[in-house]
């Protein structure tokens, strides 16, 4: 199957991601209180806790939806934490939602080209006038379109509109929007929650990879079995916190992962 490129590779340091006492409440609610962990570039790292831990919560803070109230996110060796999620995404850090998201008018091919970065039409006199350098870019956006497509296995429905599409379909159009962004990295939230068995292993595959060509997956997933396939460093959260980290073996064997999030010895 042929792959698009990934223009913005994770860094080569020991770190791509770094969170460090990050903090955050809601009224009197502590969503999160004082989670640190590091992701190291090109492979998949986990992050599982319980409903509540906060997991989505923490991908919303780092990808700048939410500002922390302390601590400090560096990605990629720069500081992120308090930034717009436009400049995060233009700096490569790109995240998925549990629901996807998107424009339910417009196709497939149309969605995707939405989310392709260095639009010809950011620039005001450009947009007016086009250009030679316009028209190549767009032609450049389509044809990495119908690769994220082909990759996906979303050609057959690429002039489909949104809103015909399946569950699982959607779910790979929420991946698809991510790499237009031709991003270093991706924050996943449950790509593979709702979707049947078989396509939740061609999602792992497809998670795979793209750590095997660079790309820094940090990815949350309640289904055990999937995080224990594809990742070789999990974090786990409760009550807003870091609870444990290392190997699936390592975090399963934990008594405090297990009394927090697996409900005990058995």
């Amino acid at each position: 199957m042929t792959r698009p490129a990934l223009s913005k590779p994770a860094p080569s340091d020991s770190v791509a991601l770094s969170v460090r006492d990050v903090k955050l409440s809601f009224g009197g609610l502590r969503a999160l209180d004082g989670v640190s962990f590091d992701v190291a570039p090109g492979r998949v790292t986990g992050l599982v806790g319980p409903n509540g831990a906060g997991k989505t919560t923490l991908f919303n803070v780092v990808s700048g939806l939410h500002r922390a109230q302390s601590g400090a996110i560096t990605y990629a060796g720069r500081r992120i934490e308090g930034e717009s999620p436009h400049r995060i995404t233009q700096a490569g850090l790109v995240r998925t939602f549990q629901i996807a998201r998107g424009f339910p008018a417009l196709t497939v091919f149309e969605h995707l080209m939405v989310y392709g970065v260095r639009q010809p039409g950011e620039s005001l006199m450009t947009a007016i006038l086009g250009s030679a350098a316009a028209r190549r870019r767009e032609a450049e956006l389509a044809e990495t379109a119908l690769a994220v497509a082909r990759r996906l296995r979303l050609s057959h429905v690429i002039d489909n509109r949104v809103t015909d599409l399946s569950g699982g379909q959607k779910k790979l159009l929420e991946i698809g929007r991510a790499l237009m962004a031709e991003p270093g990295m991706i924050l996943f939230d449950e790509p593979a929650a709702g979707v049947n068995p078989t396509l939740a292993e061609e999602i792992g595959d497809e998670l795979l990879a793209l750590a095997a060509e660079g790309m820094t997956v940090l990815l949350i997933e309640h289904d055990m079995a999937l995080i224990e396939r594809l990742c070789r460093h999990v974090v786990v959260m409760a009550r807003g916190r870091t609870l444990a980290e290392g190997t699936f073996d390592e975090v399963r064997e934990n008594r405090e992962v297990q009394d927090a999030y697996l409900g005990g010895r058995r």
